[in-house]
């Protein structure tokens, strides 16, 4: 089988750009959306997005690869990261390693990408990791670099990256590329062909020898921001990871051809997906600033302890609605209490009540 690697014009990606003007336009239009939401926020609000944001995107680029995550860690991590007040929650290696290459993704994702770059976010990443060979440098065992599944006796090859040995003078191009084709390179590149080529191109070289579809993924961020000027903070990880099969699907298959208008049209509306989730949760942050505005001085201890429960399950809220049952679990109080409590927040306008008796759901009036 020839991957696109050994074919005589790699790494000469063919596509039709004129296909993807359309979503191109898109994307500027929706960067220049979020950019105005998120101008509705305050500077000590804004802090707190960028870290709910954030956290979230490391919790799904960690999921996509297997990983679960701690969130409070997560959150804590980037706190420190940034320089803010750490809330006390302990902070974990695996947790503070990719909470570290998130930050450093979107603080310098300005400056020209390098090796050290690339090797800097690996040492971040799986500093914790002491079952890898190389850490912090790209892979030199002389194993073939596959990727596969099913049962270990008979596994399915579904892709076979580039030899160790190759590796170097394959991302001696792939970096000089990256750095020629953005905004400001000899080459420029439209954001969304840009970072949908890249993150194809770095996926088929695999230079490192675990992490690569983490860092691949925040290539795909910088790219982006470099493009828009600012970090984009889209929930591209967590779009991903909503559609895994296809994802990886689309990556099988252009991963054999150097065709890709199919993998650049897939990719682009990944991440205009990616942008409408972010706007969701934009607007959700500024709805849930305005409910504590409105309604923070009049909870009891335990209707604070549900309400931020329901905050926490974002946009989408408690599946199917909160119940009776839940705010019990929640909080430990009896019915009677219960029932006294999710009157008086609908009354005082904090939560909508549908349905009858067993049936009865609370939703935020948001």
């Amino acid at each position: 089988m020839r991957w696109n690697w050994t074919q005589p014009d790699w790494p000469n990606f063919r596509y039709d750009s004129i296909a993807v003007e359309p979503l191109e336009r898109r994307f500027l239009l929706s960067s220049g959306e979020i950019l105005g939401a998120v101008r509705h926020v305050t500077d000590d609000e804004r802090d707190r997005l960028r870290i709910e944001l954030l956290s979230e995107e490391a919790m799904r680029t960690s999921a996509i690869e297997g990983e679960v995550l701690d969130r409070a860690s997560v959150q804590s991590s980037l706190r420190r990261q940034f320089g803010l007040t750490a809330d006390g929650a302990p902070s974990r290696p695996r947790e503070q390693g990719v909470a570290e290459m998130m930050v450093d993704v979107y603080s310098t994702h300005a400056a020209p990408l390098t090796h050290e770059t690339l090797s800097r976010w690996h040492g971040m990443l799986l500093s914790h990791d002491r079952g890898l060979e190389t850490i912090g440098a790209y892979r030199r065992h002389s194993d073939a670099m596959q990727i596969v599944s099913g049962r270990i006796d008979r596994p399915t090859v579904h892709f076979e990256a580039p030899p160790s040995a190759q590796v170097q003078r394959e991302m001696d191009v792939f970096v000089d590329w990256f750095n020629r084709t953005a905004p400001d390179g000899p080459t420029p590149l439209p954001a969304l062909t840009r970072a949908a080529l890249g993150h194809l191109w770095f996926e088929s070289i695999h230079p490192f020898e675990d992490g690569n579809g983490r860092l691949g993924r925040a290539l795909a961020e910088k790219s982006l921001a470099q493009n828009i000027g600012h970090p984009s903070l889209i929930a591209l990880a967590y779009t991903i990871e909503r559609d895994r099969k296809a994802y990886c699907d689309q990556l099988e298959i252009h991963q054999k051809t150097l065709d890709v208008t199919g993998w650049l049209l897939w990719f682009a509306e990944i991440i205009l997906k990616a942008q409408q989730t972010t706007l969701d949760r934009v607007g959700f942050f500024i709805a849930k600033a305005k409910f504590y505005d409105q309604f923070r001085d009049r909870l009891n201890e335990r209707q604070a302890k549900v309400i931020e429960r329901m905050f926490r399950e974002g946009p989408d809220g408690f599946k199917g609605g909160l119940s009776a049952e839940n705010y019990i679990a929640i909080t430990g109080t009896s019915r009677a209490t219960t029932t006294r409590d999710l009157q008086d927040l609908v009354e005082m306008g904090a939560l909508n009540r549908t349905g009858e008796r067993r049936h009865t759901r609370y939703w935020l009036t948001i």
